[in-house]
């Protein structure tokens, strides 16, 4: 079952095929726009119906991926950007993420030390995971950022010296 976010990409890549064989592209274009409103109309009345006139729709809905990836494409989705953030890393195995921030299209993340925090270079593998999850469940993301979590401070300890030679009888 293919994701919002992969079709979407298979969508671009069909019209750029279409650019590049020099085919009418507006056409193409025009038929995405309408297919699109078709589809984009009858999703609101079904979120109507659905939620009885009040937006509020099962929360079995909003978590299943490929339902809120359409809700989010027809600007049907009724959680806010920062709770479906929220939403989308709280769905990772595991949650290696928390979100610190989110602002202007970018969400800054704090990874849990286990998920690659460490600074081994697991890092990217976990920044592009959560990249992954935000695409179809809050694609206003367009640029994830990864909060380094301040090392922590050594512990000097001070205690007696071991008694030597004459000085330990």
């Amino acid at each position: 079952m293919a994701t919002a976010d992969e079709t979407g990409r298979r969508v671009q890549e069909a019209l750029d095929r279409l650019a590049a064989d020099g085919r009418d592209t507006e056409v193409a274009e025009e038929l995405v726009r309408e297919l699109m409103a078709f589809y984009g109309e009858g999703l609101a009345r079904m979120v109507t119906l659905l939620s009885g006139g009040s937006g509020a729709l099962p929360p079995v809905l909003l978590a299943d991926e490929v339902v809120a990836g359409l809700l989010v494409l027809h600007d049907l989705h009724p959680e806010d950007v920062e709770r479906r953030i929220v939403r989308a890393l709280d769905g990772l195995p595991g949650r290696p993420a928390a979100l610190v921030h989110y602002a202007d299209g970018t969400a800054t993340v704090r990874l849990e030390p286990s998920s690659g925090g460490c600074g081994c270079g697991g890092a990217d593998a976990a920044r592009d995971q959560v990249a992954a999850a935000l695409a179809c469940q809050a694609p206003e993301v367009t640029d994830v950022r990864v909060e380094q979590e301040a090392a922590a401070p050594v512990l000097l300890q001070i205690g007696r010296r071991p008694a030597v030679g004459a000085e330990a009888r």
